[in-house]
């Protein structure tokens, strides 16, 4: 039985290393692809609330006559914010400019209300229960009360006011902030997703680069900058490897 020559044997491994090459190519157009959709997502999602407010005058979930154009969850203000309504149904802001986070976990919660309003005004796909997950107050749910993100690793993005710091984001200075980081098993939005180049390529191009400047921010300070702290000023740590970040996006709207 005669054997492969030396030719045939450089010939398959040629053919091997192109198929290798253009795997591995192609999981690089495929990940940079997954990258630029988190800005793009975050000018949808800006965009979307923006007309939200020129039509209804008011951002959504803070809007105080939500339950006017799509039907309240409960007649008693008290009430809605602990039931969940059926289709369209929601309950109102407190129209202060602000999409708060819920008081407890009973309650409706304007940044869960953020996503409904949006849904049910025909500005974003989904449908969303306007409710915080049983986890917490700050239960972040993928698809249940707020959208999947195209990035995949359970990313998702989540709408709050007080980030006030902590083992997993710098304290933030008080406003609207998109977040946008992977979903956890009872809490906000805070795994990262990213890896530091990444998060770092993202902030270059939107904003300056800095990790705690301007109008993004770094989440997961104790992994993806070199900070001792969640209020020391620090770059992006490059010399990490992995997916170690999230991204804050403050004052979009």
């Amino acid at each position: 039985m005669r054997g492969f020559s030396l030719v045939e044997l450089s010939i398959v491994l040629v053919i091997l290393g192109l198929l290798t090459g253009g795997i591995l190519a192609g999981q690089s157009l495929i990940r940079a692809s997954e990258i630029r959709s988190v800005s793009t997502e975050f000018q949808r999602y800006t965009a979307a609330a923006h007309t939200f407010r020129d039509k209804y005058m008011g951002l959504p979930g803070d809007l105080n006559n939500a339950t006017a154009f799509w039907g309240a969850a409960h007649a008693t203000p008290a009430t809605c914010l602990t039931t969940v309504g059926t289709g369209t149904q929601t309950c109102n802001g407190n129209a202060d400019g602000l999409v708060n986070q819920p008081a407890n976990a009973s309650e409706y919660g304007e940044s869960y209300a953020f996503w409904q309003h949006l849904a049910n005004a025909g500005l974003i796909e989904g449908t969303y229960t306007g409710r915080a997950g049983t986890g917490s107050t700050g239960h972040v749910v993928i698809d249940s009360n707020a959208p999947r993100a195209k990035l995949g690793n359970n990313a998702t993005w989540y709408v709050s006011t007080v980030i006030g710091g902590g083992s997993y984001a710098f304290a933030m200075p008080t406003g609207n902030k998109l977040m946008f980081g992977g979903q956890t098993s009872a809490n906000w939005n805070y795994n990262p997703v990213l890896t530091i180049e990444e998060a770092w390529n993202i902030d270059t191009k939107m904003d300056d680069g800095q990790a705690t400047q301007g109008s993004v921010w770094a989440i997961g300070w104790n992994t993806c900058t070199p900070a001792t702290a969640d209020t020391d000023y620090e770059n992006y740590d490059f010399g990490v490897a992995g997916i170690m970040c999230g991204l804050a996006f403050r004052n979009p709207f």
